[in-house]
């Protein structure tokens, strides 16, 4: 498929999970695609297998760690591509445990990867896409932004704030062709949740889907979001998360 031909996408956090399966989509699609990340043997796998399937990636190798980090990471990607027309916010941590027993560094670490490289990225990039009169921004949300949940107090707190900012940003750059959007996994099987053992399966039983949903299934949303098949949606917050929202 062509959809995304002549298009292309910077995809952080590319090299596994979600963001790995959203790159390898995209590409499919027909995007340039840049992926993200700290594992660089990881990263050029990635690339190795969209090239070999007939698409088109890089991978540059990056901390968001800080304003900084955010913006060489945009120029970097427009020196690949020319220019972004699909930011893809993927990249994030999620400790979990007691408020008690969170230091203040992982705190700051869970905030400063999940919030403040999004939105430096987002002030580095919608910008241009304004300017052209289109483009699209897809941030990953979680389930547990909605509601509260012993443990993801942290986690959670972070992502509501991507939540405030998705619904901010489409009213910043909606009037000016950027659809910015969210997508919001709910449990999900990835590189990242196989340490949660039986707690990712026990939280799935709640959902009415029974089961966690995989990396695929949430690259599908993500996808329908940054094409024109969703071009009159702004603003949402896109539920993918096995029916928790229904109870």
């Amino acid at each position: 498929m062509t959809e995304l031909h002549g298009r292309s996408a910077l995809v952080t956090g590319g090299n596994s999970g979600i963001g790995r399966a959203a790159a390898v989509a995209l590409a499919k699609l027909g995007a340039h695609v840049v992926i993200s990340g700290r594992d660089e043997v990881r990263g050029n796998q990635v690339v190795r297998d969209i090239r070999a399937a007939g698409g088109r990636a890089d991978f540059v190798a990056t901390e968001l760690r800080d304003e900084a980090s955010a913006r060489e990471l945009a120029a970097r990607a427009r020196e690949l591509v020319g220019h972004v027309d699909i930011l893809v916010n993927n990249a994030g941590i999620y400790p979990f445990g007691p408020t008690d027993q969170t230091s203040e560094q992982t705190f700051d670490s869970v905030f400063t990867l999940n919030v403040k490289a999004p939105y430096f990225l987002v002030a580095e990039l919608a910008p241009e896409m304004a300017k052209r009169g289109q483009g699209a921004i897809i941030n990953l949300s979680t389930m547990v932004a909605e509601f509260g949940l012993a443990g993801m107090g942290l986690y959670g707190a972070s992502k509501a704030a991507l939540v405030l900012l998705t619904k901010s940003w489409a009213a910043e750059y909606g009037p000016h062709g950027v659809r910015v959007n969210a997508v919001s996994p709910g449990p999900t099987r990835t590189e990242g949740t196989a340490g949660m053992g039986e707690d990712l399966d026990q939280l799935a039983a709640t959902i009415p889907a029974g089961r966690p949903g995989s990396a695929e299934e949430i690259a599908e949303a993500i996808t329908f979001l940054a094409t024109d098949r969703s071009s009159f949606v702004h603003g949402a917050i896109l539920p993918v998360d096995g029916g928790r929202i229904a109870v």
